[in-house]
């Protein structure tokens, strides 16, 4: 097992239809590899928030920029249903057959369809945190008002969501700082905690500004993917998922994690009293002994 690495966090492959995929690689280099899907907004960059319980346990973080993200390039029309092709040709550049998949909040649906549509590639699937339909009853009791003003425009007006992420980004970019503390006010206390750690708030903020290199069409357009019908069923799903989720999330409601919990026929899930959307921080190591097994 590697004790010391450096990560590798601007490789870019040029995929099969022109595009450009971008992605970081974190952890023990010759450990068991794990693709790692970030968040909404969010980058490869995320990945780094695991590099050392990754190295502990001997994991090989590969962590890819989303269409629209970071090194990645923005994909017009793209579906959920895309993104498994996406990662069997990453994979396949790497010269890895098999490997195990985890999402966090918004890469949690990234995680779903991946188990439906290429499981006989996957050792392990693990949602974390991972955001569910928008189309069950209740979807976003318990959300908070910002997550759920966003996404109803998301359902009814596209283009202003459009608007609103380029404010955003354009208010990232000048002060980053301040952007950072207008969110973590926002936070629950659970979450507030987690984030008292000056080392990672610095990541996050890199994250973001990261997220939205190329501009904010691609957080924009995903939202879009996320509040209207995804284009597959959880139900379908065959292979055993992982889901963790905190029951004191307000990002994404514990409702949510329940739907999905019930839905997908052979789910392994666990709901953590009083932790919040940043439950991993909490559970790295965790983490990565599992999808090492």
């Amino acid at each position: 097992m590697a004790t010391t690495t450096t990560p590798k966090t601007d490789n870019q492959l040029r995929m099969r239809d022109g595009r450009i995929l971008g992605y970081a690689e974190y952890g023990d280099p010759d450990g068991v590899p794990v693709f790692f899907f970030h968040g909404m907004p969010g980058s490869r960059l995320e990945g780094a928030l695991g590099h050392a319980a990754a190295v502990r346990n001997g994991v090989r973080i590969i962590s890819p920029d989303r269409p629209g993200y970071g090194l990645s390039t923005f994909q017009p029309k793209r579906t959920f249903l895309g993104w498994p092709d996406d990662i069997t040709q990453l994979a396949d550049s790497l010269g890895l057959h098999r490997f195990a998949i985890a999402g966090i909040s918004g890469g949690g649906p990234y995680v779903a369809v991946c188990a439906l549509r290429i499981a006989p590639r996957l050792t392990r699937a693990v949602m974390i945190s991972g955001v569910g339909p928008f189309d069950i009853p209740g979807a976003t009791e318990g959300m908070s008002r910002q997550n759920r003003m966003l996404f109803a425009a998301s359902r009814r007006a596209p283009i202003l969501v459009r608007i609103v992420m380029a404010f955003m980004a354009q208010g990232m970019k000048r002060a980053p700082d301040r952007f950072m503390e207008r969110m973590l006010k926002a936070l629950p206390k659970p979450d507030q905690d987690v984030m008292a750690d000056p080392a990672l708030r610095e990541l996050f903020k890199q994250d973001a500004l990261e997220s939205m290199r190329p501009g904010a069409r691609g957080a924009a357009y995903e939202s879009v993917m996320y509040a209207r019908p995804w284009g597959f069923r959880l139900q379908d799903i065959t292979m055993p998922v992982t889901l963790w989720q905190g029951d004191a999330d307000v990002n994404v409601p514990v409702v949510m994690g329940r739907y999905q919990a019930q839905a997908i026929p052979n789910c392994d899930w666990r709901f953590f009293p009083g932790e919040g959307h940043m439950l991993i921080f909490a559970h790295m190591d965790e983490l990565f002994a599992l999808v090492a097994k």
